[in-house]
């Protein structure tokens, strides 16, 4: 699968976004809007929940994401004018407890929404996602990109390897890609970086050290003690909290997937045979009245 990868590690993501998508060009097709052009979107009118929780302290650090989402009106209507703000305290409150996980597969898609998005604004109706079976990453995903099972546009990666990354991708442009952390601030047993990237910062607390408490703590059927689960939460609380520290793109990667074929990277067993089609989104780019009040036909 990394044979259809293409690197992105510039200074600038804005501009890595403009470049990625123009070269993908060949294989990739119109978006179905071009904001200032064909649809006019604003945003930033909505202040983020940055305010920090017990539960959601990371959200006021320097470097915790805000995505700024752009849906459609009701069940079945246009896109709205406006976007609104996506904050980690947000999506802590989906998922059902803050943890490093859920924090580390958002700052992911952090990363590839620069890349599909370069205007900043992320259309949730034209994305698809692929996460790990944890429910730490598939929540994420699933929140950020309105991916569902039921549609057959959320999947789970074939290739166990990947469990810790996420792969993006929008229907409108064919662009699909792949984002995780780098090596030096990953910390699951056993699971490999799947991209080259490595951090160049130095963590306050040692990757070996997490991974040796997790294999305690998080083995089925063990018995760590009273304190081991105390010292692993507090890690993880420390990680993320250290991780939001420096700009994201220091600690996390992605790279545009070439030839992206859905089948190529989902698992075929944990989909559902009969997806439903999504209505929601149909009316989305639906033309306005010619008039104020139509007088309906005599």
């Amino acid at each position: 699968m990394q044979n259809h990868m293409r690197a992105c590690f510039p200074n600038s993501w804005l501009a890595c976004g403009l470049l990625l998508l123009f070269a993908a060009s060949a294989s990739a097709t119109e978006p179905t809007y071009k904001e200032g052009e064909t649809i006019f979107i604003e945003t930033g009118v909505e202040a983020p929940d940055r305010n920090p929780t017990w539960y959601a302290s990371m959200v006021a650090k320097p470097h915790a994401p805000v995505f700024e989402m752009l849906a459609t009106q009701g069940t079945q209507g246009r896109y709205y004018p406006y976007t609104y703000p996506v904050t980690l305290k947000d999506l802590v409150r989906f998922h059902g407890h803050d943890c490093e996980g859920t924090t580390t597969a958002a700052n992911s898609a952090w990363m590839a929404f620069k890349i599909l998005f370069p205007d900043g604004i992320i259309d949730r109706s034209v994305l698809w996602g692929i996460s790990g079976e944890s429910p730490c990453w598939s929540d994420a995903v699933a929140f950020l990109t309105g991916a569902r099972l039921q549609y057959g546009n959320l999947g789970f990666f074939k290739d166990k390897r990947y469990s810790h990354a996420i792969v993006l991708y929008r229907e409108d442009t064919k662009v699909a890609v792949l984002a995780t952390w780098k090596e030096g601030i990953n910390n699951i047993p056993g699971e490999p970086v799947m991209l080259p990237g490595k951090v160049t910062w130095q963590p306050k607390i040692t990757m070996k050290d997490v991974e040796a408490l997790k294999a305690v703590v998080k083995k089925a059927g063990g018995n760590p003690t009273p304190y081991q689960v105390d010292l692993m939460r507090y890690q993880q609380w420390a990680h993320i909290n250290d991780i939001l520290e420096h700009p994201l793109e220091e600690s996390y990667q992605a790279q545009i997937i070439e030839n992206f074929k859905w089948e190529d990277w989902t698992d075929p067993a944990k989909v559902v045979a009969r997806p439903h089609e999504r209505s929601d989104t149909r009316l989305k780019n639906y033309p306005y009245r010619g008039r104020p009040v139509e007088v309906p036909p005599r």
